[in-house]
Order: C-alpha cells, then structure tokens, then sequence
C-alpha cells in the first residue's frame, strides 16, 4: 500500500440476455442498440431468397433433394416446388424482387401467385414484358 489507499481496479460491465432468457457480466460498454428499420420484407423477397437457400442445401449435398426440403420444412413437395419456381425467373427480375421496398403497412404489392404465370414463361424477353405490366398496375392501384 502507498499511501494508505487500497489498490482499485475498476472496469465497466454490463449484462448480456441470451435467447434462452440467460443473464452474463460481459466486459465493456453495453453496445448502441440498432433500432429495427421500420416495416417487414415483402414475403416473395423472403420466398426467393428461401429458393436461393434450397438451390445452395441442394447443391453443396446439405439435403438429397426438394422432397427431403419439403419432408424436414413440413410442407408438400408441390409447395417447395412452387417456390423453387421463382428461380425461373430472368436474373433482372429476381434482383428486383431482392430489392422490393419494405412494407409499411397493408398488403404486399406484389404476391408470389402473381408471379406464378411470369415464372412458367421461358422467354425472359416475354417474362419481361409480363413484370413490366404488374409493376404498371401496382403503380396505377397507388395513384387511386
């Protein structure tokens, strides 16, 4: 001892909560929470990116094949099949889809049964031709 004071050591903690509900002393400053962007993903977003995931299990040998998605995903093969059908769709149109605005509220614009038609076209020029004339319709149900 120097001087009579007793050596401090002295660090910020702060208490972390784990999914199960668990409490840990972590070291350090709590971190700035991000506030959550408002709105929710357009579910034909989240379906392709989910056919994109199923292509990827497919091919990487993760799953055998769409009848095992479908058995562990506790869906029918004709629903997998359904949404694996969105990757027929030209690369434009799927980017497009990727990027669709969040929701703020109501419906989506755009449903993945509308795009069951476009999908089943195998010329992407026709395909084309059909996203353009639901993009000019949803555009005209917002003008109303």
């Amino acid at each position: 001892m120097i001087g009579g004071a007793e050596p401090r050591i002295e660090f910020k903690v702060h208490f972390d909560t784990s999914r199960r509900g668990g409490k840990r002393a972590v070291v350090g400053e709590r971190p700035e929470s991000v506030a959550p962007m408002p709105g929710r993903t357009p579910r034909v977003t989240r379906l392709l990116a989910l056919a994109i995931r199923f292509e990827h299990l497919i091919r990487d040998g993760e799953v055998k094949d769409l009848a095992e998605i479908a058995r562990l995903g506790q869906v029918t093969r004709a629903r997998v099949t359904q949404i694996m059908n969105l990757l027929h769709l030209a690369p434009d149109i799927q980017e497009a889809i990727l990027a669709l605005p969040r929701v703020e509220s109501g419906r989506d614009p755009i449903t993945e049964r509308e795009l069951r038609p476009i999908a089943a076209i195998p010329d992407w020029r026709k395909q084309r031709a059909a996203w353009r004339a639901v993009l000019t319709s949803i555009e005209g149900a917002r003008s109303c």
